[in-house]
């Protein structure tokens, strides 16, 4: 059939297959390959073998007169086979196309979908000459062309960004607001009820799990179970397919354009938690479905020693290998297609120092970060860095350069650990608190390099923290042995549901706690979707299995009560400056006023000392907030200003009296927010404190008093 279609000789780039309304040009970059079949598939699923006979700078390349969008392709690539020394081309292999920017279908699972034969006594050394074409997805040709009319990105200051953590489907899969036919979409996300849901809350930067194409594990899908939470990627330029509403060969590209169009519209952000570091081929009897067949010595990292096997930073088999100089640039083009065409306003790198890794070690300097900042696309958006993965120095929190974000896990053990009692943690919670300084100051960094977090998707829920001890992951198929065993979590005497009030009482008061230091917090904070409705995932700290209610969001049984505490606390601190700062505290008094732009006391009213610091048992203390002491200006060079506060905490199980510091640090205060029974006042209509008085603070308690203006 191939003789019947015209071809031309194309061009090598741009990568992937690019419509220009008179046909498709396709390239595809292989280095090691001695031979490249583009495959094109009817409706029907018949397919055509068409060579590519043209090779520039290691890219292969074909241009198709007549071809439009929609069209379903992939690629056979010819050339040895010999495993042990990491070369496995395998022409029986349809594979997705790198640059594919949709994918029509999902894997169905098949001896044909490996390169070997998988019940060979020689496993991966073995060949398998089985056509995998029928059981495996295919790119599709799209046109680029979308109407975003006046769209922009909202921009929002790092100082003012609040992150809510969500999935797509387990948002609005449950959501009984939102037509059936679309829940767990792209276009459930930016419903008029979903975006009216998400104002009332408070945040303005929403970060998706990942969307980009990821395969189901065959491992998983035998056991009944599948990858909900998305982290294993083969398509970096594609919107998963399995959350379109609207159609498979291209509207998907569509729908996901149009949520985040909608989103902006409203003022919100979209950040995308993307898969970088590794691809779902897994290592050496993992499927072959498109980088391993395509140039598996290039794409991947092998080891020295014996090429045949992968190195593994990521704990999934396989490693991406971006000291080659080609595939750094297919995720730079990934990153850049994210923004210029889809519109997305930043990234959340999974396993971020994977990335950094040069040869074996972390280097924050190495081509990656170079790669990144001086690219004037990419250096201007929001860059968030998990920054840990399971090579040796793998832990680099507080490391990544100036310009950076990261999740500060340090952040969330220390508050786990200062709310469940543990003795000695005054000094750091006053670190954490206040933006954590001791990690970021150095290299030109402000306190919005935090990312504050308690909970995040991988782990327990807030209200699971405060109701079980041990994670209870036996439906994950794995005997209970997945998961995170040092949780910091407390069940305060009964494992699970309970139906004793006092616990009841206690387990609310501590999520209110959490959710109160977090936003009151200097950095950024981030709430995971849910946590502000009280969903559980019954114990559960691994559900990245678990397509159905153990991860999707509850919304029948929705804690309304927590609901609004959560969208006061967030819209409260956005209508405060002093809680969310751009600059470090200096500690120094503020010329003429007599005061500092923060001081510590004791529950005594006096001014903390060393001794006090240094106290094992202490557990509770003052904190004053200056609001004439921020030092920075708005956009149009105004001193920022805002209202004086002092905060009591209180961490011990019984309740303790606060006095008051001296008038010189506020003379009136009124009682905004008091966590124990979740009063939350507007601002001029709680009860007055005079300075030097008595206060009594509920066991594990905040409580939050502005100054009264005289």
């Amino acid at each position: 059939m191939s003789e019947t279609i015209k071809t031309w000789p194309g061009r090598p780039y741009p990568l992937g297959a690019t419509y220009d309304e008179k046909g498709v040009n396709f390239a595809l970059f292989s280095e090691n390959a001695h031979g490249v079949e583009l495959c094109l598939f009817d409706a029907d699923g018949n397919e055509t073998r068409i060579p590519v006979k043209e090779r520039t700078h290691n890219n292969w390349h074909i241009y198709l007169p007549g071809v439009k969008p929609g069209q379903r392709y992939g690629y056979r690539i010819h050339g040895p086979y010999e495993p042990e020394n990491g070369i496995r081309f395998n022409p029986n292999k349809l594979l997705l196309d790198p640059y594919t920017k949709a994918i029509d279908g999902t894997i169905e699972w098949n001896e044909a979908s490996y390169g070997y034969q998988p019940e060979h006594e020689d496993q991966d050394l073995s060949f398998n000459e089985t056509d995998n074409a029928p059981f495996v997805p295919k790119g599709v040709v799209i046109n680029d062309y979308f109407n975003w009319e006046e769209d922009k990105s909202p921009d929002i200051p790092h100082h003012e960004t609040i992150i809510y953590e969500t999935h797509v489907k387990g948002f609005s899969r449950l959501a009984p607001e939102i037509p059936e036919k679309i829940r767990g979409t792209y276009s459930a996300l930016s419903h008029p009820k979903s975006i009216e849901y998400l104002k009332k809350l408070g945040i303005n930067t929403i970060e998706l799990m990942p969307v980009h194409q990821f395969v189901a594990d065959h491992r998983l899908v035998e056991m009944g179970l599948t990858n909900y939470w998305g982290y294993n990627t083969i398509g970096f330029f594609a919107p998963d397919v399995r959350y379109s509403s609207s159609g498979t060969c291209g509207e998907q590209v569509w729908e996901f354009k149009q949520m985040v169009k909608d989103l902006h519209k409203e003022g919100f952000e979209v950040i995308l938690d993307v898969v970088y570091n590794h691809t779902a081929e897994g290592n050496e009897l993992g499927p072959t479905l498109s980088f391993r067949g395509i140039d598996n010595v290039s794409y991947y990292r092998l080891s020295e020693e014996d090429p045949r096997y992968y190195v593994d930073y990521t704990g999934t088999g396989n490693t991406l290998n971006t000291v080659n100089p080609t595939i750094l640039r297919l995720i730079m083009d990934s990153l850049r297609y994210w923004v210029l065409e889809m519109h997305v306003d930043g990234f959340r790198f999974d396993l971020a120092p994977v990335l950094a890794r040069e040869f074996d070690d972390v280097d924050k300097w190495g081509s990656f970060f170079d790669v990144l900042h001086q690219d004037p696309v990419l250096s201007q958006v929001k860059l968030i860095a998990e920054p840990w993965d399971l090579g040796e120095n793998g832990y680099q929190v507080g490391n990544f350069p100036a310009g950076w974000m990261e999740w500060n896990a340090k952040y969330r053990d220390c508050m786990r650990d200062f709310w469940k009692g543990e003795d000695e943690m005054l000094p750091e919670f006053a670190n954490r608190f206040t933006g954590s300084s001791d990690l970021y100051f150095d290299n030109w960094r402000t306190p919005t390099a935090s990312i504050n977090f308690i909970t995040a998707h991988d782990g327990f829920t807030l209200r699971d923290l405060v109701s079980y001890n041990k994670k209870h992951n036996k439906p994950n198929g794995e005997d209970n042995n997945d998961g995170e065993d040092h949780n910091r979590s407390f069940n305060y005497g009964v494992e699970g549901p309970t139906e004793d009030e006092s616990i009841i009482q206690v387990r609310k008061q501590q999520v209110r706690n959490f959710l109160s230091t977090l936003f009151l917090s200097q950095g950024v904070p981030m709430l995971v979707a849910g946590d502000e409705l009280g969903r559980t995932q019954q114990g559960n700290n691994n559900a990245y299995c678990q397509d159905n209610e153990i991860s999707w969001i509850d919304w029948e049984n929705k804690d309304e009560d927590l609901l609004a505490f959560t969208s006061k606390l967030i819209h409260f601190r956005k209508n405060h400056p002093v809680f969310c700062r751009k600059k470090w505290f200096k500690y120094q008094p503020i010329k003429g006023k007599g005061v500092t732009d923060i001081e510590w006391f004791t529950i005594e009213g006096e001014e903390m000392s060393d001794e006090h610091w240094s106290s094992s048992f202490a557990k509770s203390l003052g904190i004053f907030l200056y609001g004439h002491g921020i030092r920075t200006v708005s956009d149009t060079g105004d001193p920022i200003v805002d209202d004086s506060f002092y905060i009591m905490i209180n961490s011990y199980h019984e309740s303790l009296p606060f006095r008051l510091p001296d008038p010189k640090w506020g003379k009136k205060w009124q009682k905004v927010m008091d966590s124990f029974d979740a009063t939350f006042n507007d601002e001029d209509q709680g009860e007055t404190i005079n300075a030097e008085e008595e206060i009594e603070v509920q066991g594990r308690s905040v409580v939050l008093l502005k100054e009264v203006r005289l």
